[in-house]
C-alpha cells in the first residue's frame, strides 16, 4: 500500500506541475477554453487576476489531496470507522470545488483546448507550442511560394504585354507609380495611437 501511495503522490505532483505550467503559459491560438471571465462589466486588474489565479491553484491542490484521501478510503475495505471520515472529506471536496468556481470568475486566462488534451493524455504541453510553430513555418513557406509564383507570373505577363502594347504598359506603370506614391504619403500622414486607432495629420 505504501508503494502505491508513493506512486500516486508522484503522479498527482506531476499532474499539478503540468497544469500549473499550462495555466501560466500565454495562450496561442485558435480555439481556446476560457477559465473564468469578466465579472459583469468590471475590468479585473492584472494583480487581482494573478492573486485569484494563485488562489485557484491552491484550491486545485487541496482538491487533489482530498481526492487522493477519498481514493484511499474507497480502495480499502469500508468499515464503520472509515465511513466516519468519508462524509467530511466529501464535504471538503465540494467546498473546494465551490471555491474554485467562485475564484475563477476573477481570472481572465485563455488556454488552448489542445493543451488540456495533451495534459489529460499525460504528454508535455510544450508539444503544443512546438506543433503550432512548425505549422506556422510550413504555412509561411507555402504562402511565400504562392507569392513568388504570382510575382513571376506578373513579370512574365508585363514582358509579353510590353512587346505588344508598349504605350499602354508605360501608362500602366505611371498609374502604378502614382498610386504607390499616394499610398506612401497617406501612410506617413497617419499616426497610430496606443489604442490602435489612427489619426491623420492636418495639412495646415
Amino acid at each position: 500500500m505504501n508503494c502505491f501511495d508513493d506512486h500516486l503522490d508522484g503522479c498527482v505532483s506531476q499532474s499539478q506541475r503540468e497544469r500549473e505550467r499550462a495555466v501560466m503559459d500565454p495562450a496561442h491560438n485558435t480555439s481556446a477554453a476560457e477559465i473564468g471571465g469578466s465579472n459583469g462589466n468590471a475590468t479585473v486588474s492584472e494583480d487581482d487576476s494573478k492573486e485569484s489565479l494563485d488562489q485557484v491553484i491552491n484550491s486545485i491542490n487541496k482538491s487533489l489531496v482530498v481526492l487522493h484521501q477519498l481514493h484511499l478510503s474507497l480502495s480499502s475495505s469500508l468499515t464503520p470507522s472509515s465511513q466516519l471520515h468519508l462524509l467530511p472529506r466529501l464535504n471538503s471536496l465540494v467546498s473546494e470545488l465551490n471555491s474554485i468556481s467562485k475564484l475563477s470568475e476573477k481570472c481572465n486566462i485563455q488556454i488552448p483546448m489542445e493543451v488540456l488534451s495533451l495534459i489529460d493524455d499525460g504528454k508535455n504541453p510544450d508539444e503544443f507550442a512546438r506543433d503550432v510553430l512548425n505549422s506556422c513555418v510550413a504555412r509561411n513557406q507555402a504562402t511565400k511560394g504562392k507569392t513568388d509564383a504570382f510575382k513571376e507570373l506578373r513579370k512574365h505577363i508585363l514582358e509579353e504585354l510590353e512587346e505588344t502594347f508598349p504605350d499602354e504598359v508605360d501608362k500602366y506603370r505611371e498609374i502604378r507609380a502614382t498610386s504607390a506614391a499616394e499610398a506612401k504619403r497617406l501612410a506617413q500622414s497617419q499616426t497610430v495611437l496606443p489604442n490602435g486607432d489612427a489619426t491623420v495629420k492636418s495639412d495646415l
